[in-house]
């Protein structure tokens, strides 16, 4: 099945804008490569309170646009769908505007897998040391009175992240895990490929009409967007298997042949997402690495795991 983005999206910065029932989006003014035109922050509630997602980077302006969203209402609480600093940076400013609501959200960051001997996380740059005042697992009614919310495990961009289901509407606050606009980044050992693939399958076990995710517009038909996620790791993991039988080794080669029609700034994310692949890839035993598995390894099609 193709996957079919889209990058056609008018973020409308500084603006509150209704995208569904009670849920309004501010898109912060961070655009880049890995953040599209911007971090969406949700603000959830009526005229009693609001439940903000998500509050983004810090900056001023982007405070300002909540602030004036907010209006003097209660900020019940601040989730977090996990703790990448383009989502969560605003919080100390934010919360000392609005009251110090609590932060709620999966728990600290943290790898995905135990580091091996050496192994540094390189997306450790990107991520918040904020640890939420309450810890969420999936499944769990938050208990709001803004908005009824339910957590989602959704790990594998990171492990600590989730997707918050919203009311009885069938709507999913998405966060990195499914975007309209590009696939994830899943970059070892901040994230975990065999974890990601196994939240796609959670998702699909779903019903929800709608997801908003933390980058770009909605996914308006999820069930078809999640099945052509799938079926594009899919085909990324049997491309990466073609490539080694016919004798790449290392990943610069494979990403070489694999992404040449890509942004060249794009390619060290896509460094990643080849060795997330190769790293599930030798787990089940279907490709055979040098030693440990890292971006510098010599990887083989077929045998056991040696790393």
């Amino acid at each position: 099945m193709a996957l079919d983005l889209v990058t056609d999206f008018a973020p409308r910065h500084g603006e509150a804008v209704p995208v569904a029932a009670g849920i309004w989006r501010i898109t912060a003014a961070n655009g880049g490569p890995f953040t599209f035109t911007g971090t969406n922050t949700y603000l959830l509630g009526d005229a009693d309170g609001v439940v903000v997602v998500d509050p983004g980077p810090d900056d001023d302006a982007h405070l300002a646009a909540l602030l004036r969203a907010i209006a003097h209402r209660p900020v019940e609480a601040v989730l977090l769908t996990h703790t990448h600093r383009d989502h969560t940076a605003l919080v100390p400013k934010l919360r000392a505007a609005t009251g110090s609501p609590p932060v709620l959200g999966e728990g600290p960051h943290r790898p995905s897998r135990p580091l091996g001997p050496g192994e540094i996380n390189i997306m450790d740059a990107a991520a918040d040391p904020i640890r939420p005042d309450r810890r969420l697992a999936g499944g769990e009614d938050l208990g709001l009175s803004s908005a009824r919310i339910v957590a989602v495990a959704t790990p594998g961009h990171t492990a600590n992240h989730l997707a918050f289901a919203v009311g009885g509407e069938g709507v999913l606050l998405s966060g990195d895990h499914v975007m309209a606009w590009s696939t994830t980044i899943v970059a070892p050992p901040d994230g975990r490929m065999s974890d990601y693939m196994a939240s796609l399958d959670r998702l699909l076990d779903r019903d929800d009409r709608l997801f908003l995710p933390g980058h770009g517009g909605p996914v308006e038909r999820p069930q078809a967007f999640l099945r052509g996620l799938r079926s594009h790791r899919r085909m990324r993991e049997t491309a990466i298997l073609e490539r080694l039988r016919g004798g790449d080794r290392g990943i610069p080669q494979i990403v070489s042949a694999l992404y040449r029609d890509t942004d060249p700034r794009l390619h060290p994310a896509a460094s990643l997402s080849v060795l997330a692949h190769l790293e599930d890839l030798v787990e089940s035993g279907r490709v055979a690495a040098d030693g440990p598995v890292r971006l510098d390894s010599a990887f083989t099609p077929g045998g056991g795991s040696s790393g």
